[in-house]
């Protein structure tokens, strides 16, 4: 097959918008459950509301619970096993040895008794699963559910919301105040406190209520002017497109922050568009451009050479990223500015590359799509970096801003700690 072939062969595949390797799975699941050489039927009482049927096959047991039909691999049940033995539920880490596992094992006596599947092991051994602790664990239950729920909008639709923006003291002294802006940041991608002191300590002191700060090339926190410091344009007057930041970073930062601490003059409203809403509805109009910018990796770039500075940074990674079980968007990398040269697409993609890329582009810069806010001393905005973009206004005079970048796991941590779904 010659490279040209192999390209439109490519081109072919990614148009297609059943995703390859789901279809594979579930090929492969089918062909296991229909023709393994046995089978065996039990129906036994869950709870009183609640029946289990179980379905024994060659290496795995059919489970329809709570109105769903989930698989569960022998070598999956014996690996998840919670026993004292095999999980160390103090420390929530795994005991046993995967690598110990047979491959073949297989149970010697299933049971469902009081809402639990009991199954024994060949050597005597014993594992019990909560139902319901199956349900929300099984690949089914994971393809139907979301990751973390948000709220896709538009101008009008985050308007319309009417959210609040947190208060400098309670934010720092209430943890209830922490839990309702990390509720409307997970939700939305973007959240403000306001009331702030206009320093460089104060918006490190408020930031740290959530997160630790990222320390990246431009430093720990960073307080810039428009004086060309260094070599990005930010560092300028000039308006900026819609982007997000660190694209260039293998894993681009996952919380943006900025402060207004002084400004003085006009212009300078800051830009942010929601690139989720804006790829979902690429993906509902036309699910091949999407298919294609999810799946094409492309090269981001930064190269810095000045006198007090030296960077040649560069990450690599699809315009959208999806989880390939439930095809939840999760990350955009979208930065004109800093795309690198194209050289990781085929001859026969390039083309239709470029024409979704420009649907996507379209969509991100219709002006129903496009929140302006002025930020001014005392407001501090947290941006995720993986969902919305940010942009800004040219302007005129002294403008200062501070800021940092937060590692997304933190954030998320604190999240789940106050009981959120992150």
């Amino acid at each position: 097959m010659t490279a040209e072939s192999v390209c439109v062969a490519m081109l072919g595949a990614l148009k297609r918008t059943v995703r390859p390797a789901l279809q594979q799975a579930q090929l492969l699941s089918a062909l296991r459950h229909t023709h393994t050489p046995w089978t065996h039927k039990t129906q036994v009482r869950a709870c009183a509301a609640t029946s289990a049927t179980l379905h024994l096959h060659q290496d795995s047991l059919e489970l329809n619970y709570a109105g769903t039909q989930m698989h569960f691999n022998y070598v999956w049940l014996r690996d998840h096993c919670r026993s004292v033995s095999s999980y160390n539920s103090q420390t929530n880490q795994r005991i046993l040895d995967t690598g110990s596992i047979d491959l073949n094992i297989r149970p010697d006596r299933t049971a469902v008794e009081d809402g639990h599947l009991v199954l024994s092991w060949p050597g005597g051994h014993v594992s019990k699963y909560s139902l319901n602790w199956l349900a929300e664990n099984s690949y089914e239950g994971k393809k139907q559910s979301t990751v973390q729920p948000r709220i896709f909008w538009n101008s009008d639709i985050y308007k319309s919301a009417n959210i609040p923006s947190a208060k400098w003291d309670t934010f720092m002294s209430c943890d209830d105040e922490v839990k309702k802006f990390l509720q409307n940041y997970l939700l939305y991608g973007i959240a403000f406190v306001d009331d702030v002191p206009a320093t460089v300590e104060a918006t490190e002191a408020v930031t740290q209520r959530v997160s630790l700060i990222r320390e990246t090339t431009y430093g720990r926190t960073w307080c810039f002017t428009s004086d060309f410091s260094r070599g990005d344009t930010a560092y300028s007057q000039l308006a900026l497109d819609r982007h997000t930041d660190t694209s260039y970073f293998q894993e681009p930062c996952g919380i943006q922050v900025f402060h207004c601490l002084k400004h003085e003059g006009t212009g300078g409203r800051t830009l942010l568009v929601d690139g989720f809403y804006a790829a979902e509805t690429l993906r509902q109009r036309s699910p091949e451009h999407f298919e294609l910018l999810s799946r094409v990796p492309i090269r981001h770039e930064y190269i810095e050479n000045t006198d007090n500075h030296r960077n040649h940074m560069t990450g690599i990674g699809p315009v959208v990223n999806v989880y390939p079980w439930n095809n939840e968007i999760y990350l955009i990398r979208y930065n004109n500015y800093d795309r690198s040269v194209i050289n990781t697409i085929p001859h026969g993609v390039v083309q239709q590359w470029y024409v979704a890329h420009r649907e996507l582009t379209t969509e991100l810069r219709r002006p129903e799509n496009e929140l302006w806010v002025k930020l001014s001393p005392g407001k501090v905005i947290f941006i995720d970096n993986w969902r919305v973009m940010h942009g800004r206004e040219s302007f005129t005079g002294l403008r200062q801003l501070c800021g940092c970048y937060l590692t997304r796991d933190d954030v998320l941590s604190t999240a789940r700690c106050f009981g959120l779904q992150a």
